[in-house]
């Protein structure tokens, strides 16, 4: 009992000298006296050399610079394309193919529109994936389907990236589906690299959970998101939205006219009151983007929807990089602007 009272003497003794020199104190530093904070963690990012280049089609020659792309390999070609009807991708992969190790795997219902020796399909779902890694050393990824239609009309990115640590994720990735496991497989190893003075982010779905991971990110929105989607239908992430919509984050967005469905988010955010509009490309607005506070992009093939998330193969990359992120905010802009004076005057 003695004890007890000891200690509570004790204390009332430290609150009465910090009474006394409290103007002099701040409240962190008092509640420091008794609580010890927590560190917060920090991301752990595989640091690594090389760059990146992007490339917004129609209006530049992704055609062209992905040809190339694969042209510069001098080992290695693995692919994983949803569909491949660009003759000068089919014919570059065939002449590489007599040089050297050349892999690809597409979508079942367009392996009739390269079907060769070298080439493997999924049987279920979408291989929904446009990537390539040359060498084991150069990625290629965004949008882009090598079509006719996702090079020289569809509004699309293509990204070609330089980094041995990325370049061996989506390896692994590949693989996984060259051997037939499709919709499933192992995490993505390192997820977080820096690439100079970029970070970058690299998800696979279904398993690497592409939805949590494009929602953190939205999360972190202090000031603004723009956003360009083929499709969108997820409903946690167009939750995300709505709520920093409350939080007066500045919110746009443009969503390609032909996927706005019953089951579409346009009319839900409209309602709400976000600035969203029909895009105004007569063919498609294929980007699958959303820009956070004009700091870190958001890219790949993942679709925001339930079939993205859970049935498709596909691929995430968050990209905080402030030159980068610049032609991705002009590639909105322009975009932006086409859709609402379209929209405005017709």
């Amino acid at each position: 009992m003695q004890k007890k009272y000891s200690l509570l003497g004790l204390f009332i003794v430290v609150l009465f000298i910090i009474c006394l020199i409290q103007p002099y104190l701040s409240l962190n530093t008092i509640t420091g006296l008794f609580f010890q904070e927590q560190p917060q963690e920090i991301p752990s990012y595989i640091q690594d050399e090389g760059n990146i280049s992007v490339f917004f089609c129609p209006q530049e020659d992704c055609e062209g610079n992905l040809v190339q792309f694969l042209d510069s390999a001098q080992e290695s070609i693995h692919c994983a394309l949803f569909e491949i009807n660009l003759v000068s991708v089919q014919q570059k992969l065939l002449e590489k193919s007599t040089q050297m190790d050349v892999k690809v795997v597409t979508d079942n219902d367009y392996l009739k529109e390269f079907n060769h020796s070298f080439v493997k399909a999924d049987s279920w779902g979408l291989m929904h994936n446009k990537f390539c890694i040359i060498d084991g050393k150069k990625v290629s990824s965004g949008s882009m389907n090598p079509t006719n239609n996702c090079a020289h009309k569809n509004n699309n990115n293509l990204l070609l990236i330089n980094s041995e640590v990325l370049a061996n994720n989506y390896e692994e990735e590949f693989q996984e589906m060259w051997n037939g496991t499709f919709k499933k497989g192992q995490k993505v190893r390192n997820s977080q690299i820096k690439l100079g003075d970029t970070f970058i982010q690299n998800y696979f779905c279904p398993e690497d959970n592409c939805g949590e991971k494009v929602k953190a990110e939205l999360k972190k929105a202090e000031k603004s998101i723009y956003f360009m989607q083929f499709s969108f239908t997820h409903e946690s992430i167009a939750n995300a939205l709505l709520l920093k919509n409350l939080d007066n984050v500045t919110i746009k967005g443009v969503m390609e006219t032909q996927q706005i469905s019953p089951d579409s988010k346009f009319k839900v955010m409209q309602a709400q009151g976000i600035d969203v509009w029909k895009d105004g490309n007569k063919y498609k607005l294929h980007h699958k983007v959303w820009i956070i506070d004009e700091r870190c992009v958001v890219t790949g093939s993942f679709n925001p929807s339930a079939s993205g998330d859970s049935r498709n193969d596909e691929n995430v990359l968050i990209i905080c990089n402030s030159e980068i992120v610049a032609q991705f905010v002009q590639e909105f802009w322009k975009i932006y602007s086409q859709a609402s004076n379209l929209t405005q005057y017709s």
